[in-house]
């Protein structure tokens, strides 16, 4: 490939810093490294770039500064691998050399809904017409993409979140560190779930207990979203059973001045308060204790309940069903099967006792495989729907066998 318009495009594309570069199909079959994948890193508190580079049975790092990509990429493609897959924040690139040299190359959204599923192709030195969000489009001799959209996020961009520096997800300034990109993602789309329930909570004032808090980076920034941002009134616990993290994020909350915002050392089961609670956070509590943390909530009648379970092992213990052996005689799919039916009827239970339930993707599956969130309401329930939540999960349990559950602390009580 000649340093003539097939290798502007390139170039075009990696003056944007893009997050990540994939360089894949030798055609050098001599080349010690079967695939080299470059990714945008913090480096020292500057961007940078790190190689990896791949052989059948070892990895080779390597930092790259980022005035330096140009001349990494270049001196690998086309001449030692024809593929090379560009990821940016929100379009994906990929170019391919053929056996007769010719450079093919496409774009598309990563993001879906900005691109209304719309993929534009063309092959180099072409000229290509194509429709996109209704509009007709020309290219010559490169690919172009219109309504290159920015999603407007709760946490912006520009605003300095004291949680999301420390984090080191933004820098000083409110710049998000490219590398953390994801995780921004993932923060915002976890606000976006509560915007959706507390817009419609009556009142200004919630008592909010976080069972399980760790670290509490979410805690935090939930705080910040509903003080901060929200103008809420809010007094804020995390609960943990760890005394060095729970001195730590009081330490933190008192560095941030967040005074109704504070962290006990105690347990989930047993856990008692005489105030009354309006929303209860649960995220990735360890097998039962999600259970022990939902029934909590029930009991106080909490108004909002939030919930990302983490490992379940209690009915993956128990099932046993002859009419179902397929689905529980492969030990992936029976764990798999087992998580989702507990999360089916933690949701029927919260049904039951009077909540409206979602079960929501938090996070995007490549991730993470723990990306349900369970959100319930309390109020507007027919009896009728109550009645049927606790006959299927009646049904459930009796053909897989399941005793100890969720439901039966529920209907015991």
């Amino acid at each position: 490939m000649s340093d003539t318009l097939e290798q502007k495009k390139i170039t075009d594309v990696l003056e944007d810093f893009p997050n990540r570069l994939v360089l894949s199909s030798l055609r050098d079959k001599d080349y010690l490294y079967k695939k080299t994948v470059i990714q945008k890193i913090n480096l020292k508190g500057r961007e940078a770039y790190q190689m990896e580079c791949f052989t059948d049975k070892q990895v080779f790092h390597e930092n790259v500064e980022t005035k330096q990509l140009r001349q990494v990429v270049f001196e690998r493609f086309p001449s030692v691998y024809s593929q090379l897959n560009v990821f940016g924040e929100e379009k994906q690139w990929d170019f391919k050399v053929t056996k007769k040299g010719k450079l093919l190359s496409n774009v598309h959204m990563r993001n879906k809904k900005q691109a209304d599923s719309a993929i534009v192709q063309m092959a180099s030195g072409g000229e290509n017409e194509n429709t996109l969000s209704g509009k007709r489009i020309s290219v010559e001799g490169a690919v172009l993409m219109p309504h290159n959209r920015k999603k407007n996020y709760l946490l912006q961009e520009g605003t300095v979140v004291p949680p999301l520096v420390d984090l080191g997800i933004f820098t000083k300034d409110g710049k998000v560190v490219r590398s953390m990109y994801d995780k921004y993602k993932q923060i915002n789309r976890f606000l976006e779930l509560v915007e959706d329930v507390v817009k419609d909570y009556p009142g200004k004032n919630m008592h909010i207990i976080d069972f399980g808090c760790g670290k509490s980076y979410l805690t935090f920034i939930l705080y910040y979203y509903l003080v901060e941002l929200k103008g809420y009134e809010v007094h804020m616990t995390g609960l943990d059973l760890k005394e060095d993290v729970i001195r730590k994020c009081n330490e933190t909350a008192k560095k941030y001045s967040y005074e109704n915002l504070h962290f006990e050392l105690g347990d989930i089961n047993g856990y008692q308060t005489t105030e009354p609670v309006d929303m209860v956070v649960t995220l990735h509590a360890c097998d039962t204790a999600t259970d022990y943390a939902l029934y909590n909530a029930i009991i106080w009648n909490a108004g909002i309940i939030l919930s990302v379970p983490c490992c379940q092992h209690e009915v993956n213990a128990q099932i046993k069903s002859e009419n179902l052996s397929l689905l529980t005689k492969y030990g992936i799919v029976k764990e798999r099967m087992s998580a989702l039916m507990t999360d089916a009827v933690r949701a029927n239970v919260l049904e039951y006792c009077g909540y409206r339930t979602q079960l929501l993707e938090f996070i995007d599956i490549a991730h993470s495989p723990k990306n349900i969130l369970i959100r319930a309401v309390k109020g507007n329930v027919s009896k009728t729907k109550r009645v049927k939540a606790k006959e299927e999960i009646e049904r459930l349990c009796r053909e897989f066998g399941i005793r100890q559950t969720l439901a039966e602390l529920v209907s015991g009580e």
